[in-house]
C-alpha cells in the first residue's frame, strides 16, 4: 500500500493548486440548452441567460456568490453560506474554482446550506480518493466525478436550479475555461485537477487542470457575467502563515504568495470579500476540522453583515423578501415569448 504523506491528500483531494501567472484571453462563458443525458461531456457553451433581462423584469440587481480555492478550506465555504442564506440572500448564479467548484455546485443543485453541512460531516476517505499511478499524477479523479453527480442527482449543469459556472484552466494552452454545461461531476474534476498530483482530466481531445492555476477567487468570471453584486469567499492559505522551516513548506509558500498575487487583483472587483480565519493546516478527512473549518466560515460572514447588509440595501436588493429565483425554465420561456 502507498502511504502518502497527509499533507499531500488534504491538497489534492479539494483542490488547494498551484498557480503561475499565464497569458488570459477573454473568456468565453454561458449556460442553458436543455441536455438530451446527464452524460454528455463537460462544455462550454454560449451564453442564453440574460442578466441584464432578469434585473429589469425584477427590479433588482444580480447578486452573485463567487467560491474560491484552497484544499480543505473549502468546508469553510459552508458556513459561509449558511450565514448568507439566514439573511435572505441567495444568490443568481454561482462562479467556482476547485474546492469552490464542489461546494457550490452541490448547493446550486438546490441543497440548504444546513444539507450541504451534513454531506460534509458525512463524507468518508473512499468515497473521493481513488490512488492511481500515472506519469502525470497519482489521483486520477474519478471518484470525485461520481461524488459530485451522486450529491447533484446526475444533474448537468445546465439544469441545476441556480446558474453554476466551474472555472478550470486547459493545459495545453494554459488558458482560463468556464464550464457551463454538460457533465457536472467531470467538470468539478477538472476544476480541482492539480497538476502533478492529479491525472488532467481529458474531455473530448483537451486536458484539464485545477482552475486556481489561473483565477483562485473567480470574480472577473461573476463580473463578466453581468453580476451587479459580488460576494467573493477568500480562503486560499496566507503565506505569513506558512511554515518555511523545510521542502514541504517551501513548496506551499511558494504556491501561496503566487494564489495571493493572483487573488489580490481579482479581489478589488468584489463589492463583498469574505475571508476566514484559517490558519491551522486541516485535514479533509478529519471530522472534528471540518466543524471548525464550517465555523470560521461562518463567524467571517458573520462579521461582514453590517457591509453586506450596506451594499445590498445601496444597491436595492430586497432583503428579507422573497424573490422569485431564477431558472433555466424561465429563461427558455423567455427565449420563446
Amino acid at each position: 500500500m502507498i502511504n502518502i504523506k497527509f499533507s499531500f491528500i488534504v491538497l489534492a483531494i479539494l483542490g488547494l493548486a498551484g498557480c503561475q501567472t499565464v497569458s488570459q484571453p477573454k473568456l468565453t462563458v454561458g449556460s442553458t440548452g436543455l441536455s438530451e443525458s446527464p452524460t454528455v461531456d463537460a462544455q462550454v457553451r454560449a451564453d442564453r441567460i440574460d442578466f441584464k433581462k432578469l434585473k429589469q423584469q425584477q427590479h433588482r440587481p444580480i447578486v452573485a456568490l463567487v467560491l474560491g480555492s484552497g484544499g480543505a478550506r473549502g468546508y469553510a465555504h459552508i458556513g459561509v453560506i449558511q450565514v448568507l442564506e439566514q439573511q435572505g440572500i441567495h444568490p443568481d448564479f454561482i462562479v467556482g474554482t476547485s474546492a469552490g467548484s464542489i461546494v457550490g455546485s452541490i448547493y446550486a443543485s438546490g441543497k440548504t446550506g444546513d444539507e450541504l453541512r451534513e454531506i460534509a460531516l458525512n463524507m468518508k476517505a473512499n468515497d473521493v480518493r481513488d490512488v492511481k499511478l500515472d506519469m502525470k499524477g497519482f489521483f486520477d479523479g474519478k471518484k470525485v466525478e461520481n461524488y459530485v453527480n451522486q450529491q447533484v442527482n446526475n444533474t448537468p449543469l445546465e439544469l441545476l436550479k441556480t446558474p453554476m459556472y466551474v472555472v478550470a484552466t486547459e493545459l495545453k494552452e494554459g488558458k482560463k475555461v468556464v464550464f457551463n454545461y454538460g457533465n457536472t461531476g467531470q467538470a468539478v474534476r477538472a476544476s480541482v485537477s492539480i497538476p502533478s498530483m492529479f491525472i488532467p482530466t481529458k474531455i473530448g481531445e483537451d486536458e484539464y487542470v485545477d482552475g486556481g492555476l489561473v483565477s483562485p477567487v473567480p470574480v472577473d468570471v461573476a463580473r463578466e457575467l453581468g453580476a451587479d453584486i459580488i460576494i467573493a469567499v477568500d480562503i486560499l492559505a496566507q503565506p505569513m502563515h506558512t511554515e518555511t522551516s523545510n521542502v514541504w513548506g517551501m513548496f506551499n509558500q511558494n504556491i501561496n504568495i503566487m494564489q495571493s498575487r493572483l487573488a489580490e487583483e481579482e479581489l478589488k472587483h468584489a463589492d463583498i470579500v469574505i475571508q476566514p480565519d484559517l490558519r491551522e493546516k486541516g485535514h479533509i478527512f478529519d471530522v472534528k476540522g471540518r466543524e471548525m473549518t464550517m465555523q470560521a466560515g461562518a463567524e467571517a460572514a458573520t462579521n461582514q453583515l453590517s457591509t453586506i447588509s450596506a451594499v445590498l440595501s445601496q444597491k436595492h436588493y430586497p432583503i428579507g423578501r422573497k424573490i422569485h429565483q431564477f431558472t433555466v425554465q424561465d429563461e427558455l420561456a423567455h427565449s420563446n415569448d
